[in-house]
């Protein structure tokens, strides 16, 4: 019986860590998932303005054999390099390998890079060298604070905008009243590579960053509600104004995540979906948060699975060690008779 008890128990215990790698592996990167039409990697093959290229760039952007180099340091720079395939995966995940440097000091630096997910390329603009108004999503790196007269917060940031056309950048401050979610990184001239992962998958938006040197992802931004039409571009831009930074990519690495869906959801034009958020609040009452963050709910849904993890397994090993204690004091009054 108790064999048999164990057993089960070592199974369902099997099973649940199981399903806790399953859904921490945010960001293996299996090579197997990766899109090498989405992706872009040394030496930097199919970069170019010829009909077979798969990606096209634009302005002060210099490709190299080691990096792409947005923006040199200096002034009044404006680059970006694009995917020319659109993507239609529904569920995925870009990793993306940085670099920003340069000469300044403190706060005498500028102004970032910014990760596209949009209907439109290689339109240059006001934003981080890219239009404003556009459709779909951006995930900011800025490394210069303009809202000296806002709540503090320390820079460089990052942060997520999703836009159906219709919102405006606000640089002066900084993006609080677009901004979905975001997090302080030291992401400049570090000594070692620094990473940076978007996840978009059954309408969850997740950035993970890996800027430490320690091998390892931490959350920045974890929103739910999140809708995203596929057919657009993955991109990457950057800007500098009076002051200035060398950024560069390193790489742009995109995966397919082999998620199931209903038969509503795939039977959905997924093409017609305008980007827009499900918020609890508006993202403008980012502004009066000290720390930044936006959070539908206190805990997110791999804090609650974790939570129901450790729930099951505490109920596994009391059961265990419940059917020992009892075949124990069986055994024992059987030598009384």
């Amino acid at each position: 019986m108790v064999m048999g008890i164990s057993f089960r128990g070592s199974a369902l215990l099997f099973v649940l860590l199981e399903l806790s790698l399953v859904c921490c592996d945010i960001t293996d990167g299996n090579a197997e998932h990766l899109k090498r039409e989405h992706s872009l990697t040394k030496p930097y093959q199919g970069v170019g303005s010829s009909p077979s290229s798969q990606w096209d760039f634009s302005g002060s952007t210099l490709v190299t054999s080691s990096y792409v180099r947005l923006t040199p340091d200096e002034r009044s720079k404006q680059g970006s390099i694009w995917n020319t395939v659109p993507c239609y995966l529904k569920d995925w995940e870009m990793h993306v390998q940085f670099k920003i440097h340069g000469s300044g000091k403190k706060s005498l630096h500028g102004d970032g890079i910014a990760l596209w997910y949009t209907k439109d390329r290689l339109h240059s603009g006001p934003v981080f060298g890219n239009q404003d108004q556009f459709l779909g999503l951006a995930i900011f790196l800025d490394t210069f604070r303009n809202d000296l007269d806002g709540t503090a917060r320390s820079f460089p940031y990052i942060s997520a905008m999703v836009n159906n056309g219709s919102v405006s950048y606000d640089h002066g401050k900084d993006g609080r009243s677009s901004e979905l979610g975001g997090c302080s990184a030291e992401i400049r001239n570090r000594d070692h590579d620094t990473y940076l992962a978007i996840r978009y998958s059954k309408g969850r938006l997740t950035v993970m960053v890996d800027v430490d040197d320690k091998n390892e992802w931490n959350e920045c931004i974890d929103i739910g509600g999140v809708r995203l039409p596929t057919g657009y571009f993955f991109g990457a831009s950057a800007a500098t104004g009076d002051l200035s930074d060398n950024h560069d990519i390193i790489s742009m690495k995109l995966y397919q995540l082999m998620v199931e869906h209903t038969a509503e959801e795939e039977n959905l034009d997924w093409t017609k979906i305008e980007p827009s958020v499900s918020l609890l609040k508006s993202p403008k009452d980012n502004i009066d948060d000290p720390t930044g963050n936006f959070r539908g709910t206190p805990l997110t849904g791999w804090k609650v699975f974790l939570l129901l993890l450790c729930a099951l397994l505490g109920i596994v090993v009391c059961a265990v060690v419940g059917a020992v204690v009892f075949q124990r004091r069986q055994e024992r009054n059987k030598r009384f008779y």
